[in-house]
């Protein structure tokens, strides 16, 4: 199957003030955020990686990052998906962190997320709804693997396409990937602009990286068909005793 790349988008003003963003609409990558996006599109272009696919989510700091991205490489459309936007936090919506932390829900968010939902917006957060984190789970996940499987019947087993989210949102996609229960999924972590990889089988995911801030991507680039055909364990299985290097496709 297909390789997906995870990419959180770059710094953004909020991160860098310590405020929840959320669905606002005016959240922009900051100068560090567009430096961030512009070194993965770089180290992509090293790798010689060229997407088949790339998809993001409707919000401008993914939007941005994602054409910052393939900036350097042409032809390539950026695709929007509101499934991979960011959790709807409703009235936690432009909150300070700190003030945050202080809600008895915030307890429940860290240690029991699957019971988690945001209240809905009221006074200036009027009209943005609230969210669990289990329904952004599996709206998140869904798309991935809905995508997924669409990139392989229209480009084969033997591509990458990227996916431009959020921290949350790619936190609970490895941890679906990784079969691991969704109130574990805080130990995750998910930089701005880090790089997570994972490679759908018909057996299983594999985790192939997460939180990639820097180094070469090269290794991402999937074998040709003849040459996997070649390699034990090629049916998707892991190999026994832990094996190395990527997985099989």
């Amino acid at each position: 199957m297909p390789t997906v790349l995870l990419v959180r988008h770059g710094r953004t003003t909020a991160n860098a003030s310590g405020v929840l963003a959320g669905w606002l609409p005016d959240v922009n990558l900051d100068e560090v955020g567009r430096d961030q996006a512009d070194s993965v599109g770089r180290r992509l272009a090293e790798a010689g990686v060229v997407p088949a696919r790339v998809v993001s989510s409707p919000l401008p700091r993914c939007v941005e990052t994602a054409e910052r991205l393939v900036a350097g490489v042409g032809g390539i459309r950026i695709e929007v998906d509101d499934r991979l936007g960011e959790c709807r936090y409703g009235a936690w919506t432009g909150r300070p962190l700190g003030d945050l932390a202080k809600e008895p829900l915030w307890r429940v968010v860290q240690d029991h997320p699957s019971a988690a939902t945001f209240p809905d917006g009221e006074g200036e957060t009027a009209g943005m709804p609230g969210e669990s984190i289990t329904a952004m789970a599996a709206r998140a996940v869904a798309a991935v693997r809905e995508l997924d499987a669409a990139v392989a019947r229209e480009h084969g087993a033997d591509t990458v396409w990227v996916a431009v989210s959020h921290g949350d949102v790619i936190k609970a996609i490895l941890a679906d990937a990784a079969g691991t229960h969704l109130d574990l999924f805080q130990r995750v972590v998910v930089d701005p602009a880090s790089v997570s990889v994972v490679r759908y089988t018909g057996s299983r995911p594999f985790v192939v990286r997460t939180n990639d801030i820097g180094g070469s991507l090269a290794g991402l680039v999937p074998k040709p068909a003849a040459a996997q055909a070649a390699e034990p364990h090629s049916s998707g299985d892991a190999a026994v005793g832990g094996g190395a290097g990527t997985p099989p496709a």
